[in-house]
């Protein structure tokens, strides 16, 4: 099974808001998912991005491959020097 990090549209229309969910690549985008570990909100000033980080290196220790945008918004929060950091040792 392929395992994806990546984001759910919530929200209502004109009014994003997403989670960040793990879930199969086969299941659709809103669909059936695995394990919330997050959210970001692109309205507020500046954009909000709350990520369970223990949750997110485990999980891509274990072989979940971000989307792009989920990779980038990683990066924007140092999520990735973390997962760096931990996979030396």
């Amino acid at each position: 099974m392929a395992v994806k990090i990546r984001l759910k549209r919530m929200g209502a229309k004109k009014n994003p808001f997403y989670r960040i969910v793990v879930s199969d690549s086969r299941s659709p985008r809103d669909g059936r998912f695995i394990e919330e570990i997050g959210y970001y909100n692109p309205l507020t000033e500046p954009k909000t991005v709350k990520v369970d980080n223990e949750k997110a290196i485990n999980w891509m220790k274990n072989g979940a491959k971000p989307t792009e945008t989920v990779e980038r918004l990683f990066k924007e929060n140092g999520l990735f020097d973390k997962t760096e950091t931990t996979t030396e040792e």
